[in-house]
């Protein structure tokens, strides 16, 4: 019987048709890996192992180029931190130049991540003051770009660059090329104002009641602005000296680092937002003419809000009451102003 079955199976396979597989193969997956190679052992190239670690002066370059230019925001905090605690010993470690950090590391005050700009801020306080004054015009240029950002976290962080600049060069910010109306204009750009074309005089959209946020970050752009106010109108002082002192200041060579920059020998040609205002009458008069009508009235409308908004404004207008104080605008002309005349 079993026999019989066997036999009936293997005539049966004769009558049946095969099924053939036709069309395309199935398309691989995007992540497919083909695994059917076979390897006895994998080959290292090259291998330098030291026992010894690399200097101080390495790890420091090391570190900078990855602060500066490491796609990891983890990599960049860690960098900078590690750039911090070098400044921070007794002696300090800076075998690279304070100038050399601060045209690497500038561009991280408009950084995305929130943790690198905080570390960023203190790794700066480490620098020394003295310092950071030949470099002044260009941590003024990053510094206004990082408050006109489009995003509000990186605008409100680079108020605290802002104000460190004016904790250990105030007088060099304000006196820079470009340093005193274009900083005017980058606060009031952040604050709701825009110089109009048209009239010369100044535009500024309809504000509704602000809300809490809103407000807070308006204060502190208005206490911000009040420091710099503060700078720009600070009296000189004026010390009567000697014949002697005249004639040996007179033939000893300037200290500052830019004594001969309002000349502009070597430089572009500067416009009126690019020149230097190395006086507070200076600065008064171009201030008079295109900011104080203008911010006077967006004071009356800041302290309308009341509350941290209210309270910057009515401190910002004693500032101002303050640093225009003995200005008479019939006697001060500018050159603006002689030409106009002319």
């Amino acid at each position: 019987m079993g026999s019989s079955a066997r036999k009936k199976a293997e005539k049966k396979k004769d009558f049946q048709k095969p099924k053939y597989k036709v069309g395309k193969d199935k398309a691989k997956a995007a992540n497919f890996t083909d695994t059917s190679f076979k390897a006895k052992a994998i080959v290292v190239g090259h291998q330098n192992l030291s026992t010894e670690a690399p200097d101080v002066v390495q790890q420091f370059k090391h570190n900078l180029s990855l602060a500066s230019s490491s796609r990891s925001d983890k990599q960049r905090r860690e960098a900078l931190a590690y750039l911090t605690s070098q400044l921070s010993s007794e002696p300090p470690v800076n075998p690279v130049g304070t100038h050399a950090l601060l045209t690497k590391l500038l561009p991280l005050v408009s950084d995305s991540a929130t943790p690198v700009r905080a570390q960023l801020l203190k790794f700066l306080r480490t620098l020394p003051e003295a310092e950071v004054k030949h470099s002044i015009e260009h941590a003024v240029m990053y510094i206004r770009a990082g408050m006109t950002h489009l995003s509000s976290d990186i605008s409100n962080d680079t108020l605290g660059v802002m104000e460190w600049l004016l904790e250990v060069a105030d007088d060099e910010l304000v006196s820079c090329p470009g340093g005193w109306v274009k900083t005017l204009n980058t606060f009031c750009a952040i604050m709701g104002w825009a110089v109009s074309s048209s009239n010369g005089g100044w535009t500024s959209g309809a504000r509704g009641t602000l809300k809490a946020k809103d407000a807070q970050t308006l204060a502190r752009q208005i206490n911000a602005l009040s420091k710099f106010l503060q700078a720009g109108f600070r009296e000189e002082e004026n010390e009567e000296a000697t014949v002697s002192e005249y004639w040996d200041n007179l033939y000893r060579l300037p200290r500052a680092p830019t004594a001969f920059e309002y000349l502009n020998l070597s430089g572009t040609r500067r416009d009126e937002d690019g020149e230097m205002y190395s006086n507070r009458e200076a600065r008064q008069q171009v201030f008079r003419r295109k900011f104080f009508d203008p911010m006077t009235k967006g004071l009356e409308k800041a302290k309308k809000e009341g509350g941290a908004t209210g309270r910057a404004a009515s401190t910002m207008e004693q500032i101002l009451q303050e640093g225009m104080r003995g200005y008479e605008c019939s006697t001060a002309l500018d050159t603006q102003d002689l030409l106009d005349l002319w």
